[in-house]
């Protein structure tokens, strides 16, 4: 029987980002724009919370400790003991209404993180309005080195790999568009990008998503209230529905890898009423007879 229940009620403006840490046995996740990373034991309990200098769009540990962050001024290492940060590259300096977003690490031990615009209020997909295509999708190797590897984009959301390694996923938001890319788990390269599923004619779009032991992609339907899953060759296999509608991101973790972390927002946007604004909380659904795959840690 699935079970959804709200494990922390963290009142959270745009919680983003569920990251569940085999080696610490916690989730992490973030508030992007309150600019503050959480962490929680698996059942929600004993939560702390850090603060970073700018809005934040994700997060990945670091083999060697702290972790990288992806701010609006760039890509940085974190110190949570100091609650300081580094930087390691701002790519996009010369693009002062873009930010960084949704980011994960592959199983080579590289950060990839996209960036997005902040030009919301032109947001309307279904009527063909979307805001500057000035977003770009990078990768940060061990060595700091930071590479293009796709451009014109709107809102970076979802990077996740199949099982395999040889295919990332990838959302565009804005557009209600989810991509598959041909990956070279060797190099990081990125190629050969289609369409892998859509959300148009949907109440909603993507935004974070994972892709579980069997390689099939499960996104958070933000505006939506639903999640979805998605099988390697894009059909629609399972509709999830959910408590609250704006939820944002998804991540299997737990003890066993098979508890699906659901974040969610709680600030009204692109044309939702003051009065449907919701509690944004870190939700816990179990039931699912799913499991997840370990997330791995930047290795740089």
């Amino acid at each position: 029987m699935i079970e959804t229940r709200l494990l922390v009620d963290a009142d959270n403006h745009l919680g983003e980002g569920p990251l569940w840490d085999a080696q610490e046995q916690r989730l992490y996740w973030i508030d992007s724009t309150a600019a503050e990373i959480y962490s929680c034991e698996a059942d929600g309990s004993d939560v702390h919370r850090y603060f970073v200098p700018t809005h934040i769009g994700s997060m990945a540990l670091r083999e060697q400790g702290g972790a990288v962050v992806a701010l609006a001024s760039g890509l940085h290492f974190y110190d949570f003991d100091a609650q300081t940060v580094q930087l390691i590259a701002d790519p996009e300096h010369d693009e002062p209404e873009t930010r960084f977003n949704d980011g994960k690490v592959d199983r080579r031990g590289r950060f990839v993180a996209g960036t997005m615009a902040y030009d919301f209020d032109r947001y309307d997909a279904d009527r063909g309005q979307r805001p500057t295509r000035s977003g770009g999708l990078y990768r940060l190797d061990t060595n700091g080195t930071v590479t293009r590897l796709d451009g014109g984009i709107s809102c970076s959301n979802g990077p996740c790999w199949s099982p395999d390694n040889r295919t990332l996923y990838f959302t565009d938001t804005y557009d209600k568009l989810m991509y598959a890319y041909d990956y070279d788990i060797e190099t990081g390269a990125a190629s050969n990008r289609r369409v892998f599923a859509s959300a148009r004619g949907m109440a909603g779009t993507f935004d974070g998503a994972t892709v579980d032991a069997q390689g099939y992609v499960w996104s958070a339907l933000v505006f939506g209230g639903r999640i979805l899953r998605f099988a390697p060759d894009g059909r629609l296999d399972r509709v999830v529905p959910f408590p609250v509608r704006n939820l944002t991101s998804v991540m299997f973790g737990g003890p066993d890898l098979d508890v699906l972390y659901v974040t969610s927002m709680g600030r009204p946007m692109w044309g939702i009423p003051q009065k449907e604004r919701e509690k944004g909380g870190l939700f816990a659904v179990t039931g699912l007879g799913v499991k997840g795959l370990s997330e791995p840690r930047f290795a740089g």
